[in-house]
């Protein structure tokens, strides 16, 4: 236990750790038996308690209310020990493997930490602790029976958990991709910190075994190795979450970027109004992407009249002879075939006929389109016919 930063981060992060899991509740009610789940949620509440129970102002409260001096310490160590076991525990039942091996393996886990926490609290209620010990209680009672065998139980037990929890998620990593195989390489080092924070304070309790003070490493070092792990852990859980909505949002604005030269190129068509019309900067890029293809498609049925597949063939001719693949040929073609119907529609402003359709262009044709916009045949052509009663080469 330490004084580490002020009380307010320790409530605030133990506040939104304790919100996040009252909101898988819900979920946890109506699947009472998703060991996942309740992985998650035994996580997200022991992370909190280990907060709220660390912040300096509570050790001292609780100590009080109990009437008991060092009361605090089992309850903070338990958290922890709670804490550690649920995230081998949420490993062991993310990572996929045969049904009966992850039960065996819960099970074990659990129990295993279970009878940790109990020996943590029968070894301090068999000890003497009757001095009250803020931020060094580790070590002023590191030579103390009893209670120097909970502390070393505590951060033996926290050391193991953490460190196959860190082996777990490096070793899995090697065997995904994305955005899950990014968190897992977050979560190896946060909880490797764990065990560093462990080693730690082993160093400077057998200091005080051989009769030296080493207790800086407890106050001040040991808090600062574990501090960045809290948020590594959580940007480390929340990546593989949010990181198929963060791909789908980069996609959806990519193409966006992707689709405006096309949508540009569209817009100077008397086309009708939804091609005109740009949705709010703020709208989802979902919902402009939507619009945006909505827009290029009616302005495409709009056209469709005035396309000449004569003009289509002698440019997809020049772009072959251009030394561009078929695939590229083919939108510089039709990109032509477009931008001639364009300029025939503005000459004669008539409406399309009402049998006219729209070629069948996907919406990753859409995008070669746009991106063929750029092609040198094209730019050739409009060097052509700048002129605006210049006549079709068709």
């Amino acid at each position: 236990m330490s004084h580490g930063p002020g009380n307010t981060s320790f409530y605030l992060c133990g506040s939104l750790l304790l919100l996040v899991c009252l909101l898988k509740l819900p979920a946890l009610f109506r699947r009472p038996h998703d060991m996942l789940l309740r992985a998650v949620c035994l996580l997200l509440f022991a992370g909190a308690l280990v907060f709220f129970f660390a912040a300096p102002d509570s050790i001292a409260t609780i100590n009080r209310l109990t009437g008991i001096p060092n009361f605090a310490a089992p309850m903070a160590y338990s958290a922890l020990i709670a804490f550690s076991g649920a995230s081998l525990l949420l490993i062991i039942n993310w990572r996929p493997a045969p049904p009966e091996q992850t039960r065996r393996a819960s099970r074990v886990c659990v129990t295993a930490y279970g009878l940790v926490i109990v020996a943590i609290n029968v070894l301090f209620w068999w000890g003497d602790a009757p001095v009250e010990q803020l931020t060094l209680f580790d070590g002023y009672y590191a030579r103390t029976p009893f209670i120097r065998e909970m502390i070393l139980t505590y951060l033996v037990a926290h050391g193991v958990a953490t460190m196959a929890t860190s082996v777990l998620c490096w070793r899995w990593s090697t065997e995904v991709h994305g955005s899950l195989r990014a968190g897992l390489r977050i979560l190896a080092p946060a909880y490797l910190l764990h065990v560093c924070y462990d080693v730690v304070k082993l160093v400077a309790i057998g200091a005080r075994w051989t009769g030296h003070d080493l207790d800086f490493l407890i106050d001040r070092v040991a808090p600062q190795t574990a501090a960045p792990s809290a948020l590594l852990a959580c940007t480390g859980f929340a990546l593989p979450l949010a990181g198929p909505r963060i791909a789908h949002v980069a996609h959806n604005v990519r193409q966006l970027r992707e689709l405006r030269p096309l949508w540009r190129e569209l817009r100077q068509v008397p086309t009708p109004g939804a091609v005109r019309t740009s949705l709010p900067w703020w709208s989802p890029p979902a919902v402009r992407l939507t619009g945006r293809r909505t827009a290029i498609y009616d302005a495409l049925l709009a056209l469709a009249p005035y396309c000449d597949l004569g003009v289509r063939e002698r440019a997809h001719t020049a772009a072959l002879d251009r030394g561009e693949d078929a695939r590229s040929a083919a939108a510089t073609a039709d990109a032509v075939m477009i931008v001639l119907a364009g300029a025939r529609r503005r000459r004669t402003g008539a409406g399309p006929s009402p049998d006219a359709q729209v070629p069948p262009w996907r919406p990753r044709d859409l995008v070669l389109l746009s991106q063929a916009l750029a092609s040198p045949v094209l730019s050739d052509l409009r060097a052509h016919h700048r002129a605006p009663a210049e006549s079709s080469p068709s």
